[in-house]
C-alpha cells in the first residue's frame, strides 16, 4: 500500500497540470491529476485522497461547487482554491465553501508547497470534544484557537491576530478571518448561531472567554 500523501490536481489547463503533478511527485506527494470534476467526482467515491488543488476556473461545474461538494463528502478532506489574481470576491467564496486555503495565479511552487503543508499538518492538530470525539483542525484553525487560549478575556483586533498567525495575505479582505472564526465557532460552542467562548467585539475584532467552571 501506498502510505503517501495523496493530492488531487483538477487543473483543466493540461500544461500546468502535469507541472505540478511532476512538481510535486518529486516532493514525496502521489499525485492525481484530472481537467475537470468529473474524474475527481468518479476517484472520491472509490477513495477520499488527503488534498485537493482545486482551480475555481473550470469548464462546466466551477470549483465553487466541487469545493462544496468535497465538504458535504468529507471533513477531513484538505481543500486549496486557486484563483486568477485580483478575484477576491471568488476567494471569499471559496473561503465560504469549505476551503481550507486559496492561492493566486501566478505562485511560486515554492509557496504552494508551503500551503499543502500547513493545511496537511493536521495530526497534532486535533481538538478533544468532552466526550472524548476528536475533531481536525486545519492550520489556521489551530493557530487561531492558540491565540485565543494565550489571549483570554482581551479583545483581538482582526490586523493584530493576521500579524500574530503569519496570514497577512488574508489583510486585503477582513472577511477572511470572520470566515475562519465562524468554522471554528462550529466546532466548539454548544450553540455556534450564539457564541459564548469566542465572542464578538463590535468595532475591534473577537474576544476569547473561558467558561467559569
Amino acid at each position: 500500500m501506498d502510505w503517501r500523501p495523496h493530492i488531487v490536481v483538477v487543473e483543466d489547463e493540461a500544461a500546468g497540470r502535469q507541472l505540478l503533478i511532476g512538481y510535486l511527485s518529486k516532493r514525496g506527494y502521489r499525485v492525481t491529476g484530472f481537467a475537470s470534476g468529473v474524474g475527481l467526482r468518479r476517484m472520491v467515491e472509490r477513495e477520499i485522497p488527503n488534498l485537493v488543488l482545486l482551480d475555481i476556473g473550470l469548464p462546466g461545474e466551477d470549483g465553487l461547487a466541487l469545493a462544496r461538494w468535497l465538504r458535504e463528502k468529507s471533513s477531513k478532506i484538505c481543500i486549496i482554491m486557486v484563483t486568477a489574481a485580483g478575484e477576491t470576491v471568488d476567494r471569499i467564496v471559496g473561503l465560504e465553501s469549505g476551503a481550507d486555503d486559496y492561492i493566486p495565479k501566478p505562485f511560486e511552487p515554492r509557496e504552494l508547497l508551503a500551503r499543502i503543508k500547513s493545511v496537511l499538518d493536521l495530526e497534532r492538530h486535533i481538538l478533544i470534544e468532552a466526550d472524548g470525539s476528536e475533531e481536525t483542525l486545519s492550520a489556521s484553525e489551530f493557530d487561531l484557537l492558540k491565540l485565543f487560549a494565550d489571549n483570554p478575556n482581551r479583545p483581538l483586533e482582526r490586523n493584530w491576530m493576521l500579524e500574530r498567525i503569519g496570514h497577512r495575505e488574508m489583510a486585503a479582505f477582513d472577511r477572511a478571518i470572520d470566515l475562519r472564526i465562524n468554522r471554528i465557532r462550529r466546532k466548539v460552542e454548544v450553540d455556534p448561531e450564539h457564541p459564548t467562548a469566542i465572542r464578538t467585539v463590535w468595532g475591534v475584532g473577537y474576544m476569547f472567554v473561558p467558561p467559569a467552571d
